[in-house]
């Protein structure tokens, strides 16, 4: 059993720890919103700075719109284009291809610092694969991926052809009858 004395120094150093965390709230703020919500916004070249300090980190030939409209001045449909860049297969390799895909100055976007990384993934290698469009794809082609037998990838291009497009992973989901599994087992395989 703690003694009294213990008990007391137990909750002086909880008071004092939970003193410090509300401290570092005050003096950063913007940490604070960044745990609070993995999606934020920033306002300023500033702010961007102090993300990549706290670890804040963009993929840039993974990146999803949410994460390029993270970055104060880009638009959603330089977003958009950004996005389906990398879809289409073309790596953004620098700042520089960035600049020239959406207009916006080289010198403001290297002001940005070292948040967005630019990985090269080699899209024959079997440990990146490569992302099949779901309405465009042959029942050959989807029968490559490793989770998909023959039978599913006719019935996938099948209904496709029937039904139309597929809009999202939900509609395939749905309209396929697919486990849950299965949907997590098609998600770097597949895109819409």
């Amino acid at each position: 059993m703690a003694s009294s004395g213990e008990s007391l120094r137990r909750f002086v150093v909880r008071q004092a720890l939970r003193s410090l965390e509300a401290l570092e709230r005050g003096l950063n703020p913007l940490k604070q919103r960044l745990v609070e919500d993995s999606y934020y916004r920033f306002r300023s070249v500033e702010e961007v700075r102090l993300g990549v300090k706290f670890g804040v980190r963009i993929d840039a030939n993974r990146a999803t719109i949410d994460d390029w409209l993270r970055l104060p001045g880009i638009s959603i449909h330089q977003a958009r284009t950004l996005v389906e860049l990398g879809r289409s297969g073309t790596p953004l390799t620098c700042w520089d291809d960035v600049a020239a895909a959406t207009g916006i100055g080289l010198g403001y976007l290297q002001g940005l610092g070292e948040i967005v990384q630019f990985y090269y993934y080699d899209p024959d290698s079997g440990v990146t694969p490569r992302q099949l469009n779901v309405n465009r794809v042959s029942a050959e082609e989807l029968a490559t991926i490793p989770a998909v037998e023959p039978a599913l990838a006719e019935r996938l291009v099948y209904d496709r052809q029937r039904f139309g497009p597929y809009k999202d992973w939900l509609d395939l989901k749905r309209r396929l009858r697919l486990t849950p599994q299965m949907i997590t087992a098609l998600l770097h395989y597949l895109r819409f």
